[in-house]
């Protein structure tokens, strides 16, 4: 009887065990970030992102793509390690607002004047090249 208890036992630890170590696939997403207009601004994001990755990607976001020219980025990331809601408060703690969440107010402060809300006077001005170019290649 004992011999039947222990076996089940070590079964049930066994198959806990799987378990924890079964992920779930990475999955990709797509951000708006409306502030995200800049290198300036894309640098900012990809430093704060790399904090929040970890070393090996270990916190859950595997990698990411940032498209200036549309103000989005597309992120991969494993679900069981971090929820995507996470994410976009995260990135709004940095200063930008992302899909329908405003970024939080003092590092919103932070950003470059181009890069803040146009309602309050950011945005591309008139006859500046544009910065969506790297700077090097800036006139």
């Amino acid at each position: 009887m004992k011999k039947i208890f222990f076996s089940l036992l070590f079964l049930l630890i066994l198959f806990a065990a799987h378990s924890q170590v079964m992920q779930s696939n990475a999955v990709w997403a797509t951000l708006s970030i409306p502030q995200l207009k800049c290198w300036e601004c894309k640098d900012r994001l990809e430093q704060f992102l790399l904090t929040e990755k970890g070393s090996n990607g270990d916190a859950g976001i595997i990698q990411w793509r940032i498209a200036l020219t549309n103000a989005t980025m597309r992120i991969q990331y494993v679900p069981d390690r971090i929820a995507l809601s996470y994410i976009r408060t995260e990135i709004a703690n940095a200063g930008f607002d992302v899909d329908s969440i405003k970024a939080e107010p003092e590092n919103y402060k932070l950003l470059p004047p181009i890069c803040k809300r146009k309602e309050e006077g950011g945005g591309q001005k008139k006859g500046a090249p544009p910065c969506t170019l790297p700077p090097d290649e800036r006139n």
